[in-house]
């Protein structure tokens, strides 16, 4: 089942190739973001089977739509959505990884996206295609957010979605790359759940940010208003 194709309102999103499957915290974090008004440019970086960049798609007119996938299985199959989508003139898949991409590029972008791998080390002698998506050997937050600044537009703006026990070390290690939170909404799977996921947008403007909670079932798959909201524009059944 997994490996069946996921059909969204306007795309679909081939992941058979793909090690990481579509997940709630890639819908969220496309669905969530704040898009700047006069966006031309935007980056998914570890885009996997291309959701993120999709969605930003969707809802912007953004001119160009770059991705990064390190992972060569995936970078075919980003590719292949991109190319079978409404947007493909506005979406490129890049096959390298942001260290490599920010040494050769000079370009600027108004919006950074990226859903990062965030567990700490990979299982020793592990290194499936699964382990290089989930755990941050390969990019650590300290790596990505140097890269994010460096290629980010002076008033542009970035946006993450990572574990919540990671948000105040996360908030801390962009707080030295110039960077600060405009925005922080905390995820939980029910009222009586612990927070699971921080969605956090950064911009260079230090301010006090707006902080609020999204709980997204009122009881197992019966979802909150707040949520179906959210998600609405690409979930089928909503």
């Amino acid at each position: 089942m997994p490996n069946k194709p996921f059909k969204f309102k306007e795309f679909t999103i081939l992941q058979d190739k793909c090690a990481m499957k579509v997940g709630t915290d890639g819908v969220l974090l496309g669905a969530w973001v704040q898009i700047p008004e006069e966006v031309s440019s935007v980056l998914d970086i570890g885009t996997g089977t291309g959701l993120i960049a999709l969605q930003l798609a969707q809802r912007s007119a953004a001119e160009i739509i770059d991705a990064l996938e390190i992972e060569a299985d995936a970078f075919e199959q980003a590719v292949e959505n991109f190319e079978n989508s409404l947007w493909s003139d506005r979406l490129y898949c890049y096959h390298a990884s942001i260290q490599e991409f920010q040494n050769e590029i000079d370009d600027k972008y108004d919006l950074i996206v990226s859903n990062p791998p965030y567990f700490r080390g990979s299982p020793e002698g592990i290194k499936t295609s699964r382990n290089m998506a989930r755990h941050n050997d390969l990019l650590n937050f300290d790596e990505l957010l140097q890269a994010t600044e460096a290629l980010l537009s002076q008033l542009g703006s970035c946006a993450f979605v990572i574990p919540f026990s990671e948000e105040k070390n996360f908030i801390s290690t962009a707080a030295g790359q110039g960077l600060f939170p405009d925005h922080i909404t905390r995820v939980r799977g029910h009222d009586l759940s612990p927070f699971k996921r921080s969605l956090l947008q950064l911009s260079r403007k230090a301010s006090d940010p707006k902080i609020d909670v999204l709980t997204l079932e009122k009881k197992r798959h019966v979802y909150t208003n707040d949520y179906k909201a959210l998600v609405r524009d690409f979930y089928l059944k909503l």
